[in-house]
């Protein structure tokens, strides 16, 4: 007969991974190695901070942060969404965001769509995290959830050029053809 133990990891685990310039996450105490961002999804990312820092952060609305940063949802849960959006101040501590942001946003790397879409959704959606969106740069498309009843409902969407505007947020504007990444626009540095 043999006996299987299976390991849970906390926050206190995670923190004795060697830096190894890797992303890793913890979802229901299982260990996942998120690979670095490419240069679309920087691109992207970059983007879409500037344009919520202006509505949070100039609004007084709110304080916004990018990964890497630890988000400790509860011991066993600890990732490193692209964007947060903090309103209460007291989450934040020297070991990143404690507890359940405002908002939390993925973009979504080549072959990771399932991760962000159902895996850290679901774990996001248990622990009551409001508001989830998600930006895939390769189909140009932007969607904003709400949590609803512990599951999320698409508030607002878009693809290619649209302007998004989220109900949940009055005056703001999401222009996506200002997202997407196009290297031929990219100033050259020769």
């Amino acid at each position: 007969m043999s006996t299987v133990l299976r390991t849970r990891l906390t926050y206190e685990d995670y923190c004795l991974i060697p830096d190894d310039g890797k992303r890793y996450e913890l979802l229901e105490g299982q260990l996942y190695v998120t690979p670095a961002p490419g240069l679309e999804h920087q691109h992207v990312s970059k983007r879409l901070f500037t344009i919520l820092l202006r509505y949070f952060e100039e609004g007084g609305r709110g304080t916004v942060f990018y990964a890497p940063l630890d988000v400790i949802l509860v011991a066993d849960d600890v990732v490193q969404p692209d964007l947060v959006v903090v309103r209460d101040p007291t989450q934040l501590s020297s070991r990143g965001i404690e507890g359940v942001p405002f908002l939390l946003v993925e973009v979504i790397s080549p072959g990771r769509a399932r991760y962000d879409r159902t895996v850290k959704a679901q774990r996001y959606a248990a622990g009551g995290v409001p508001h989830y969106w998600i930006v895939d740069p390769q189909a140009r498309r932007l969607e904003c959830f709400r949590l609803e009843e512990g599951r999320y409902t698409l508030r607002a969407t878009g693809t290619g050029n649209e302007v998004v505007e989220v109900p949940d947020f009055p005056g703001l504007r999401i222009p996506l053809a200002t997202l997407w990444f196009d290297p031929a626009s990219t100033p050259s540095t020769r």
